[in-house]
């Protein structure tokens, strides 16, 4: 990411500055506990787009993400 780019981006809620987290690809706002995404090199600065910083970080750009397999429901026989 072009670090011009960094100095004039801001936290779209508390306009706040954001801190560029690399290997993450994303850019954070510790004021608002909200990591948004950097897709394609694209900042996506949209609040439903975010990620909590409380929750666990995304796996790394390009790893392989593997899906949960679904519950299987109990045969119901009665």
């Amino acid at each position: 990411m072009e670090s011009h780019l960094l100095d004039i981006l801001v936290c779209p809620l508390c306009k706040g500055r954001l801190q560029y987290d690399r290997q993450a690809q994303e850019l954070a706002c510790h004021a608002d506990k909200l990591a948004f995404p950097i897709r394609d090199g694209i900042p996506v600065m949209l609040e439903s787009e975010a990620r909590s910083l409380n929750s666990a970080p995304p796996p790394a750009a390009g790893a392989d993400q593997a899906r949960p397999e679904q519950a299987a429901e109990p045969d119901s026989k009665a």
